[in-house]
């Protein structure tokens, strides 16, 4: 790594690119750090409840706190070891190599999701789910621990206890406002892909959506991106079809003639000229999206990240 940033370094200088051209140097408040198959020892005499980190830097033995049950999986299946630091603590997270197929009973049931900001999601059958907007409900207290934050920091001062213990606070408010999106996000996927056999949903590009600053907030805090994760993981891990499709003209088109009707995002409701159709604009598109993953146009079993990898994660005292 070390290599590689100096010889990022070295191409610069060649190229005489104009600026300020500094040495590289490696980030020095870290929140993670991660070993692989070595560095590492997890103690059989207290039935692997603690870890010893022998890479001579100073950490040592850490005591593991959870439920998970390490003595279940043998010591050559665990791929990654990862301490993280998190706001309330830290985290010693052990990356497995499974096998994650689980036969589940087959529904008949195909189904096919528009995601929103109104709804969470609208599926091709109507049913609508509830954005729970955890970010917006919790916004209020934020600005208020944000508040305190600023107000504890002086200028040209050190850190003082008390802003160590607001910013902790505040660190803690975001976290949870995390955990909540992530675990509604879990949950729902998991309901969506054991109701059904096919899933297909929109393959959104999230990180260019954010570019519309009026809207940045809201699909952020939506946590589409996360949901997509989920459903992708346990498609794969239940046999489930999962479909990403383009998603152009899903919310013009109609769902039972093909033409184009155009719309504002303002009209919620879709009425076709061509053969009077008329339905919820969100119920439209879903339908149109169930119709061009079975017709092959999405890709079957995309991965948005990580494959074949479950990770347990245990606190540490």
């Amino acid at each position: 790594m070390l290599g590689q940033l100096f010889l990022a370094f070295t191409i610069i200088v060649k190229k005489q690119v104009k600026g300020k051209k500094g040495y590289p140097k490696f980030k020095k408040n870290c929140r993670s750090v991660e070993y692989k198959t070595t560095g590492w020892n997890l103690d059989e005499s207290s039935n692997r409840k603690a870890i010893t980190f022998t890479d001579k830097t100073g950490i040592g033995r850490l005591k593991l706190i959870g439920t998970h049950n390490l003595c279940f999986y043998d010591l050559k299946q665990i791929k990654r070891v990862r301490l993280v630091k998190r706001a309330d603590g830290y985290y010693c997270q052990f990356g497995i190599s499974v096998n994650l197929k689980i036969d589940v009973p087959l529904t008949d049931s195909q189904i096919g999701l528009d995601v929103g900001l109104n709804e969470f999601y609208t599926d091709s059958k109507g049913h609508k789910e509830p954005n729970p907007r955890f970010y917006r409900t919790g916004e209020k207290k934020l600005k208020r621990l944000q508040k305190r934050v600023s107000r504890k920091l002086k200028k040209g001062q050190p850190q003082s206890n008390n802003y160590k213990k607001a910013r902790q606070k505040l660190g803690k408010a975001h976290l949870r406002i995390s955990r909540q999106r992530k675990e509604h996000a879990l949950k729902l996927a998991r309901c969506v892909i054991l109701s059904n056999d096919v899933v297909a949903y929109e393959d959104l590009k999230v990180r260019n959506l954010v570019k519309n600053h009026k809207l940045a907030k809201s699909i952020n805090d939506a946590g589409w991106y996360q949901f997509r994760v989920w459903l992708e993981y346990f498609g794969s891990k239940f046999g489930k079809i999962t479909l990403a499709v383009p998603p152009e003209y899903t919310s013009q088109n109609c769902s039972k003639c093909g033409e184009p009707v155009k719309k504002t995002l303002s009209t919620r409701t879709h009425k076709c000229h061509h053969c009077g159709y008329i339905a919820d604009r969100d119920e439209n598109a879903a339908i149109n999206i169930l119709k061009k993953g079975l017709s092959t146009a999405g890709h079957v079993g995309t991965y948005a990240r990580g494959e074949k990898t479950s990770t347990l994660v245990g606190e540490i005292q």
